[in-house]
């Protein structure tokens, strides 16, 4: 019997007025906000202009959620195509589920694209935004915890969640898995944060570093997990991709720390300056120059002074 526990929420749908705001997509959107914001104050601080991590975003954000739902329903296919199964509830995001492996590979598509059209290197960029993205995924993970949905095998702990009678559940407390990857991603930042001061992290070391820590956490929260899933050698798919992708995310911190150590010192180039500007300042230049040189047409200097001595002997001498 539970002494303490934690009740979920009687519904998943927050009323603004006449607005309805589920839950879910609420910790979404807040998590962005947080991850631009905190992205921002650290891209300025690499020598970055104010801005242009929400510009970038503006391209990442929209992949990374069309991202995420397809890696969700890609890998989770029997819930939407199975027979008994609606498949227009595969565009339903705002139910839940969006898998952050699928958000991070196209989130990083449309995060190239935006650096490309700035002119600014991807990895600065990520490395910026990577402890942002760490306290945005602890705050969307709350969003589950409005769907009553990716909780862990029963438990009588204190801190276990109350889940309700519903679709495809069964009443009783459970492990917050949800709030156990909340805790972890919040140290994952933190983490991101003191290893980027100490070591001054560069060239993507400070993403990958992210991915890598997440990754090692994800593994067994994943492994603690009860919903339906994929398995592969009796282990969930996502714990294999957890181990996967933690493993190139060491690799590449190890084989950029040697081809590329130290960090970039210009992120982004100054695009205050235009072609005018810059041939105005070269003519300017030029005619300094000239001013400067003995030689120079416009002031005769000692050559032109010989050459006038010796004509006007010479013109003696005739005379």
């Amino acid at each position: 019997m539970n002494l303490a526990s934690i009740p979920s929420p009687s519904t998943g749908v927050i009323e603004l007025g006449p607005i309805p705001l589920r839950g879910y997509a609420f910790c979404i959107i807040i998590g962005v906000f947080v991850a631009v914001w905190f992205g921002n104050k650290r891209w300025i601080a690499r020598g970055g202009k104010a801005g242009t991590v929400a510009d970038i975003a503006v391209w990442a954000v929209p992949f990374g959620l069309v991202g995420g739902r397809l890696y969700h329903v890609i890998t989770d296919y029997q819930l939407y195509f199975s027979e008994g199964e609606n498949w227009v509830d595969a565009f339903k995001i705002w139910e839940g589920g969006l898998g952050i492996w699928g958000a991070i590979a196209f989130g990083a598509v449309g995060a190239w694209i935006g650096c490309r059209r700035r002119g600014i290197p991807l990895p600065a960029w990520a490395d910026a935004l990577a402890p942002g993205i760490a306290f945005a995924q602890a705050i969307g993970r709350w969003g589950n915890w409005f769907n009553q949905e990716l909780y862990g095998k029963p438990t009588d702990l204190p801190w276990a969640v109350e889940i309700s009678e519903g679709a495809n559940r069964v009443a009783g407390t459970y492990h917050p898995t949800f709030l156990y990857e909340s805790l972890w991603c919040i140290g994952v930042a933190l983490l991101v944060i003191w290893a980027d001061r100490r070591f001054t992290l560069g060239h993507g070391r400070a993403f990958a570093l992210y991915v890598a820590a997440y990754c090692a956490g994800r593994a067994w929260i994943e492994y603690m997990r009860v919903d339906e899933a994929h398995h592969i050698l009796g282990l969930r798919l996502n714990v294999w991709t957890a181990i996967i992708v933690l493993v190139l995310a060491v690799v590449y911190i190890v084989v950029s720390t040697k081809l590329r150590p130290g960090r970039e010192e210009i992120v982004e180039p100054d695009r205050d300056a235009t072609p005018g500007k810059d041939a105005d300042a070269k003519d300017a230049e030029q005619d300094a120059d000239a001013k400067k040189d003995p030689l120079s047409k416009d002031e005769p200097g000692e050559s032109g002074k010989d050459l006038t001595a010796e004509s006007t002997e010479a013109a003696a001498e005739k005379g």
